[in-house]
């Protein structure tokens, strides 16, 4: 009786190189699935309260805008795929990359208050879209006044005066509570964050890059509070809105 012929054992060598094929592969499919598909992101800060809180973990819809390739560590952002959803609307939550050079890869969540075309002002707190008074029930004030000498102020000034549509652009001074009219550009979005006073947003740092729009989210999966330290069951697989 003949036996099988046994295969050949492969080397040591031969072993590490077979893991690390896999483990390149196994890496790869993640990065495309996080860069196209769904991402998961936590929630550090408390600008989105009382939509977002702090240790909210979700999942975000990359996909419905049009993901890119995003490679980490090198912070390499490439080869954008069409959007398969519809355009953001007006005062739905969204996940975007920083504006600032500081921070090019900082995720943020925020709400778009105002889409290409759209003439935003706020009065005493009152956010006024197209001369329509918004219904901001999500919105959050602690009625905090700005200091006279807010460092902000030149910087909002700058960015938000060749946008300005008001009377009297010479005077113009915007402050936190108070600022526009302003028109919002072409492929460009005004987004704040829920928490008003809390919140470091397009009043600072200007109008949103369509492209730099991630997703959407999708539900909570996790929420962790840590004073004291409890998982906060009543907020998983909420929807934000």
């Amino acid at each position: 009786m003949t036996l099988p012929p046994q295969p050949e054992k492969k080397t040591v060598r031969e072993e590490l190189i077979a893991w690390v094929k896999a483990l390149a592969f196994a890496l790869l499919i993640w990065i495309v699935l996080r860069s196209y598909l769904v991402e998961a992101f936590r929630i550090p800060s408390a600008s989105m309260e009382n939509t977002l809180l702090i240790g909210d973990f979700l999942f975000v819809n990359k996909a419905t805008f049009g993901g890119e390739l995003e490679i980490p560590l090198v912070k390499v952002h490439c080869c954008r795929v069409p959007a398969t959803g519809s355009l953001p609307r007006r005062q739905e939550v969204i996940v975007f990359r920083s504006v600032e050079d500081s921070t090019p890869d900082l995720n943020i969540v925020k709400r778009v208050i105002g889409a290409p075309g759209d003439t935003l002002q706020m009065v005493r707190d009152t956010v006024i879209r197209n001369g329509q008074r918004l219904d901001e029930p999500y919105a959050l004030h602690a009625d905090l006044l700005p200091a006279p000498d807010d460092p902000y102020r030149p910087q909002m000034r700058r960015i938000q005066l060749p946008q300005y549509v008001g009377k009297d652009p010479a005077n113009y001074q915007p402050t936190s509570h108070d600022w526009g009219p302003i028109v919002v550009p072409p492929d460009h979005y005004w987004v704040m964050g829920d928490n008003r006073d809390q919140s470091y947003d397009s009043r600072y740092w200007g109008f949103l890059p369509r492209a730099h729009i991630r997703g959407r989210p999708l539900f909570i999966y996790m929420s962790v509070a840590s004073r004291p330290f409890r998982i906060r069951w009543n907020r998983l697989f909420r929807h934000p809105q």
